[in-house]
């Protein structure tokens, strides 16, 4: 055996009688196998020799090891992160709500998203990276619309088909073709053709609270109703548009444990909550986060197309997607290089103004005082010392003459080039050389 041969004849007691015995043999080594083999067995022994002998298992791996090395493999870890935004219903002409989104604004999003460089993929790459067989961009985003108004086929899908973006339906059976303000299935038919899959949003959109009066029923009767809501929407989906349904939302984004088996059993991969955060290669599947794009709350999307730094990208701070209802400088959500600017709004479309009522607060420098326009109802304010933050936020209250309450504040952000502000407009000037009061002279011979 060669751990025999190594014992009688190379005496390893230390690191340095290793070192000299590899000099020694080095030559020989590279043209003799086996004593290749047997010093390499040494070495294992005098490392291991303090804790247990070595074997005659032990001795053949190390010989196999040494005339076939194992191969390495290297390892990346999926740094990739996914935006999944969800929305509603869409609007021309009515008030914002929480689940209603004008349609201008809408479109600012998605311009954002173009302009961000970020990447809009489908569900089944969404899946297919979920699943380890995509791999996609650092960074991308998902959209979403819940429930099937008809507002997403007279209103959305024209903006989403004119940037060429693919987006998710998520159904519920009870109101497709429903009538009314509902999608109908020729609606979500033609959407499938250009860019829309689809996934299911239950059979009855169930809320929370009862959901919570079929847990307590008991066991067997929430199962059947789980099972009633899973599993009849899936297939009525798949019957009715002919597609596999492998993703589930969450009603409200209510879910408990139960459901988690029942999902699996139905056979679907993933299941979307209301809760925000981004999509990693690693979230739990039962439990993926979604950001739900409200239409009062700007900020929401600001933090959805907000991503951290890479090895590869700086950390993207996220559009400002923002209307106001006066005009205003610098204007919501865009970007300045002066770290200076006047901040102003024009109330000259409004005639009741109680100009004394006028208050203007902007972050790091509160209520700041401002300078007035009269004729022209224009309030401003100079920045009085350089902007330190990327973005600055505004916020104007008022009141009507007469009034004794004041309006709903008006709020907007605007971002700071802060790089672009230490770039100088001229290259700087070089000092004029000094002329000599005599000019030197050269002697010839």
């Amino acid at each position: 055996m060669h751990s025999k041969h190594c014992s009688q004849n190379f005496k390893l007691s230390s690191y340095q009688d290793l070192q000299a015995t590899l000099a020694a043999y080095s030559r020989p080594i590279l043209k003799t196998t086996s004593l290749l083999a047997t010093l390499l067995t040494c070495a294992l022994t005098w490392a291991l020799q303090a804790q247990a002998p070595l074997t005659a298992d032990d001795s053949q791996k190390a010989v196999a090891d040494a005339v076939n090395p194992p191969t390495l493999v290297q390892t990346t870890k999926d740094t990739s992160l996914v935006s999944v935004l969800g929305y509603h219903e869409f609007t021309e002409d009515q008030e914002a709500t929480e689940m209603r989104l004008p349609t201008d604004k809408f479109r600012k999003q998605m311009q954002a998203l173009k302009d961000l460089k970020y990447t809009v993929i489908s569900l089944e790459e969404f899946l297919a990276w979920k699943n380890g067989t995509l791999k996609l961009p650092e960074r991308s985003v998902l959209i979403t619309i819940d429930d099937g108004w008809k507002s997403v086929y007279t209103h959305a899908f024209p903006i989403l088909k004119e940037f060429e973006y693919p987006f998710t339906l998520f159904l519920y059976k009870n109101y497709v073709d429903g009538g009314g303000k509902a999608l109908s299935s020729d609606m979500i038919k033609e959407m499938m053709q250009h860019g829309a899959s689809i996934g299911s949003h239950s059979v009855s959109h169930p809320y929370p609270s009862t959901v919570k009066k079929n847990i307590k029923l008991g066991t067997e009767a929430y199962s059947a109703f789980l099972n009633t809501e899973f599993g009849e929407s899936k297939s009525f989906l798949e019957d009715k548009f002919d597609k596999s349904i492998e993703t589930y939302a969450y009603p409200g984004g209510f879910h408990t444990p139960e459901m988690f088996d029942i999902a699996k059993q139905k056979g679907y991969a993933c299941l979307f909550t209301v809760l925000p955060g981004k999509v990693s290669k690693t979230s739990e599947n039962m439990t993926l986060p979604r950001y739900i794009i409200l239409g009062t709350h700007d900020s929401i999307f600001e933090n959805a197309t907000r991503f951290p730094a890479t090895a590869n990208s700086t950390a993207s701070l996220g559009a400002i997607v923002q209307s106001t209802p006066f005009p205003v400088t610098p204007t919501a959500g865009s970007t300045i290089s002066n770290r200076m600017p006047t901040i102003s709004v024009d109330f000259s479309s409004l005639d009741n103004i109680d100009p004394d009522s006028v208050v203007m607060r902007v972050s790091g420098f509160g209520k700041v005082p401002l300078s007035i326009q009269p004729n022209r109802k224009i309030f401003s304010w100079k920045v009085n010392r350089r902007l330190r933050k990327p973005t600055c936020d505004i916020t104007v209250s008022w009141k009507l003459l007469d009034a004794d309450t004041y309006e709903k504040p008006m709020r907007w952000t605007f971002i700071v080039d802060r790089n672009a502000a230490y770039i100088p407009t001229t290259a700087p000037s070089l000092p004029k050389a000094k002329t000599p009061d005599t000019e030197p002279t050269i002697s010839s011979e």
